[in-house]
C-alpha cells in the first residue's frame, strides 16, 4: 500500500467527504498488491518477453482485490511516459493515462458489470465496438466484473472474438465463481488465482495504516480484525474503518471484540481444556459468560472449532509458519494441547463441534443448543478410544468408570495462568496401567515379571498385538508400514522375521527393533528374510472385503436387486446379528456398548 492518495492528491473525496479506508489506500501498482507475488513475477516475464495474452481471468474471493487487479493490469498494458513508451510492471511515476485508468475513467478502458450487462445485446455491443482502435491509448481493454453471470447465449456470443481479437483490444474478466464459466471461455484465457491474504501480511497492511492514519491500537485487535477479515483485504480495511469509529481514535480489543460480537480467546482455550478434562460445569459457566458479554454461542463454537484445529494441525506440524500471527502465549497453550492430546480424541472434538455449530444456527434457544454440545464433548471426554477400549478388553480388565481406576499418575492437560493442573489420558482421564497382550482364545494369561518399572513386562503373542501396541502408543507411520508392508515369516514374543514388500523402506527393521526395544525395555530381534506365505495385514482385509463381496454378489437377493438397479455397486458388506434384522454387529475392532443409552453419537468417533 501506498503512503497517501497517490492519484488525486487528496484524502477526502469531492466536496471535502470522508474517502473510506478501502478506497483511499486502494493499491496503484503491483508493488502496492499484498500477496499476489505469484501472479506479479508471471507477468513480470509475460512483459519482458512479450508474451502478452489477449485475454485474462482474474478469481478469487470477495475483497482480495480482482477488480483494482484489473485497473492495474490496464495501467500497466497502456502505460506511457515521457521515457518509457510499452507495456510494463515496473510504474514507478504516473503515465499519461494512468490516473484516468485508476479512476475509471478513461475513454479506451471499458469496465462492465456482467451482472446487471449479461445478455446477448450487450455483448454485440462488445463485438461491434472492437472493430476500432483505441482513441488515445494503446490498447482498448474490456474488464468484465462478475463475468460469470453473463447469459449462455452471451458467453457463446463472446467466444470468437475471444479467441481471434483485433491486435489493439485486450479483455480482463474477473470472478468469484470460477466454476460457472464456461471452459470454452477459460481456455482462450490466462488465469490467475489470487490468493487469500495470510493473517500476518493484513496484520502489517493494517498496521501501516494505522500509523499513517495516527490511529493507536494493539496488536491483538489488530489479529481480531485479520482474522474477521477472512484473507480478504477490503473486508479487514472495512472493519478497521468501523473500528476507528468505535474506539474514537483508540482501539483496544475489548471494543473490537464488542463491535464484532466475539468471544475472548483466552475464555475459549480455557474452555476447551475443561471440555478435554471432562469438566462440564466449569465448561458451561464459561460459555455462559461469554455469552453474558454479548458474545454470540454460534460464534464462541466456531472459534472453539479453530482452536481445536490449531491444536490439530500443532500435533502434526509442531512449527506451522501460518501461525506465526498467533499471540505467544496461545500458542504455547495450543502447543502444550498437542502434546497431551490424541489426534483421535481432537477428531472427534471437532467433529461434534461442526455438528453442533449448525444445531446452534438453526435453533430457536441458542445458548440452549450450545450448552447440549459442550456437554456431549465434555461427556465423551471420558470415553476410552477403540483401540484403548480393545486393549482394555484384551487384557481382560474393566472399562474404566469417570473416574479414575489406577492410582499411577497421568499425563496433564496442559493448563492457562488461572487454571489448576489437570489429568487425562489422551482427552480421557486415567485408564488402568494395564499393557499385556492376551490371545483371543481361552489360553491362560500370562503372569507379568517382576519389575523395576510401574509397568508389567509385556509379551506379544500375536503380530496382531505388536500391530495393536504400536497403534496404542500413537505412531501412526510405523503401525501402517507394519500393515501394507511387512509380510510375517516367523514371530514370537521376542523376534520378528519377515519379508518386506516392493518398494518398503529401508530401515524399517531397524525402527522396528529400536522403537519396540525402547518402548518394552526388552531387546526385540527384527530379521528380514525370504519366502514368505502370508500376505500383509492389509491384503489379508482387502481379500476378506473381496471375497464378502463376491459372496454377498451370490446372493439372489442381492443379484435381483442389482438386476433391477443397473450400473449398481455392493460397496461394503455387514454382517447381522443372529439375535435380530435390526442389530448390526460392530466392527471386529470395537467393543459393543451394553447399554445403548451410553454409545456415543454417530459421528463422535
Amino acid at each position: 500500500m501506498d503512503g497517501g492518495d497517490q492519484i488525486s492528491g487528496t484524502t477526502t473525496g469531492a466536496g471535502g467527504a470522508y474517502r473510506v479506508l478501502a478506497r483511499k489506500y486502494r493499491p496503484k501498482s503491483f508493488d502496492d498488491l499484498v500477496g499476489q507475488e505469484p501472479m506479479v513475477r508471471t507477468l513480470t516475464n509475460a512483459f519482458e518477453t512479450g508474451r502478452i495474452a489477449q485475454a485474462y481471468m482474474l478469481t478469487g474471493v470477495r475483497g482480495v482485490g480482482k477488480t483494482t487487479t484489473a485497473r492495474i493490469l490496464a495501467r500497466g498494458l497502456n502505460y506511457k511516459t515521457e521515457t518509457i513508451d510499452r507495456p510494463t510492471i515496473e510504474m514507478p511515476v504516473l503515465g499519461v493515462h494512468c490516473a484516468e485508468i485508476m479512476e475509471g475513467r478513461h475513454v479506451d478502458v471499458i469496465e462492465m458489470d456482467a451482472a446487471s450487462n449479461n445478455g446477448i445485446d450487450n455483448i454485440r455491443e462488445i463485438i461491434e465496438a472492437v472493430r476500432y482502435k483505441p482513441v488515445t491509448a494503446r490498447y482498448k481493454v474490456y474488464i468484465l466484473d462478475e463475468v460469470h453471470m453473463l447469459s449462455g447465449a452471451a458467453f457463446n456470443g463472446l467466444l470468437k472474438t475471444l479467441e481471434e481479437p483485433p491486435e489493439h483490444v485486450k479483455f480482463i474478466f474477473a470472478t468469484t465463481e470460477i466454476r460457472k464459466v464456461p471452459v470454452t471461455v477459460l481456455s482462450r484465457c490466462q488465469r490467475f488465482d489470487l490468493r487469500r491474504i495470510e493473517s500476518g501480511q493484513l496484520i502489517g497492511l493494517l498496521s501501516s495504516i494505522t500509523q499513517k492514519e495516527n490511529v493507536e491500537i494493539d496488536g491483538e485487535a489488530l489479529a481480531m480484525i485479520a482474522r474477521a477479515a477472512e484473507g480478504s483485504a477490503r473486508d479487514s480495511l472495512s472493519l478497521l474503518d468501523q473500528a476507528i469509529a468505535h474506539g474514537a481514535g483508540a482501539i483496544r480489543a475489548e471494543d473490537v471484540r464488542a463491535m464484532l460480537g466475539l468471544a475472548d480467546r483466552a475464555r475459549i482455550v480455557d474452555l476447551f481444556e475443561a471440555l478435554m478434562a471432562g469438566r462440564t460445569a466449569e465448561a458451561l459457566s464459561l460459555l455462559k459468560h461469554q455469552y453474558d458479554i454479548g458474545a454470540d454461542p454460534s460464534v464462541v463454537l466456531q472459534d472453539l472449532a479453530a482452536f481445536t484445529h490449531m491444536v490439530t494441525r500443532f500435533k502434526v506440524v509442531p512449527d506451522p509458519s501460518d501461525q506465526a500471527a498467533l499471540p505467544e502465549s496461545e500458542r504455547q497453550r495450543a502447543a502444550a494441547f498437542a502434546a497431551a492430546l490424541s489426534l483421535r480424541v481432537l477428531s472427534r472434538a471437532w467433529q461434534m463441534l461442526i455438528k453442533g455449530i449448525d444445531e446452534v444456527a438453526t435453533s430457536s434457544r441458542p445458548l440452549a443448543a450450545a450448552d447440549m454440545v459442550l456437554i456431549r464433548i465434555a461427556h465423551v471426554a471420558d470415553m476410552p478410544t477403540p483401540d484403548e477400549a480393545l486393549r482394555l478388553l484384551k487384557s481382560g480388565a474393566a472399562l474404566p468408570a469417570s473416574a479414575p481406576a489406577s492410582p499411577a499418575p497421568a499425563a496433564s492437560l496442559p493448563s492457562g495462568p488461572t487454571a489448576s493442573a489437570r489429568t487425562g489420558n489422551g482427552g480421557l482421564r486415567p485408564l488402568p496401567a494395564v499393557e499385556a497382550f492376551a490371545a483371543p482364545d481361552p489360553a491362560p494369561q500370562p503372569v507379568p515379571t517382576p519389575s523395576a518399572k510401574a509397568e508389567p513386562a509385556i509379551r506379544f503373542q500375536r503380530f496382531d498385538d505388536l500391530v495393536a501396541y504400536v497403534g496404542m502408543k500413537r505412531d501412526v507411520p510405523l503401525k501402517l508400514a507394519l500393515e501394507t508392508q511387512v509380510r510375517v515369516i516367523r514371530f514370537d514374543s521376542t523376534l520378528l522375521e519377515f519379508e518386506p514388500v516392493d518398494g518398503a523402506g529401508r530401515g524399517l527393521a531397524a525402527e522396528i527393533m529400536r522403537k519396540v526395544s525402547d518402548w518394552t525395555d526388552t531387546r526385540f530381534s527384527v530379521v528380514v528374510g525370504k519366502g514368505a506365505t502370508e500376505p500383509t495385514i492389509a491384503e489379508a482385509r482387502a481379500a476378506m472385503k473381496l471375497k464378502a463381496r463376491s459372496d454377498a454378489r451370490s446372493d439372489p437377493l442381492v443379484a435381483a436387486v442389482l438386476a433391477r438397479f443397473p450400473g449398481a455397486e455392493i460397496v461394503d458388506v455387514q454382517i447381522r446379528s443372529e439375535e435380530g434384522a435390526d442389530a448390526i454387529l460392530p466392527p471386529a475392532n470395537i467393543p459393543a456398548t451394553e447399554n445403548p443409552d451410553e454409545a456415543p453419537e454417530a459421528g463422535e468417533d
